[in-house]
């Protein structure tokens, strides 16, 4: 039986790991910003665009996009859910004030979630976005 205490440090540690919206990217100007000024790493079946800013306290955001050519709405929503998940399971790994924009390929949706994760954290290493 668990106690008070080690539901609230499970707890904690959970909310840490959130994805809220405050760091994710969402304005037209910040995905115009990243594919102007940043460095595109592409794989086999993603694309990552990053920007490095000038802040380095701030925290990394990110977003993902799928194209109609992935698949239907469903295929389409479950590779951003997986994509989703590979960011907020690393995003403390990731230096600070760094912008990702992950686009993911047709082929990336008929790929496992362990295929995805191991092409995102080789190119996110050949990117240099991580901290460790």
């Amino acid at each position: 039986m668990t106690t008070h205490i080690a539901r609230t440090k499970i707890f904690a540690m959970e909310k840490r790991l959130r994805f809220p919206k405050s760091r994710r990217l969402i304005r037209d100007s910040e995905f115009r910003r990243v594919r102007m000024k940043g460095k595109t790493v592409r794989g086999d079946t993603l694309t990552i665009g990053f920007l490095k800013n000038a802040e380095p306290n701030a925290t990394a955001r990110a977003s993902f996009i799928t194209s109609k050519r992935v698949g239907s709405a469903v295929v389409r929503n479950r590779t951003r859910r997986r994509l989703r998940e590979i960011f907020r399971k690393h995003q403390h790994e990731i230096h600070g004030g760094i912008w990702i924009v992950t686009i993911a390929s047709a082929r990336a949706a008929r790929g496992t979630f362990r295929a995805l994760e191991d092409e995102w954290l080789r190119l996110g290493r050949h990117a240099s976005i991580f901290a460790i």
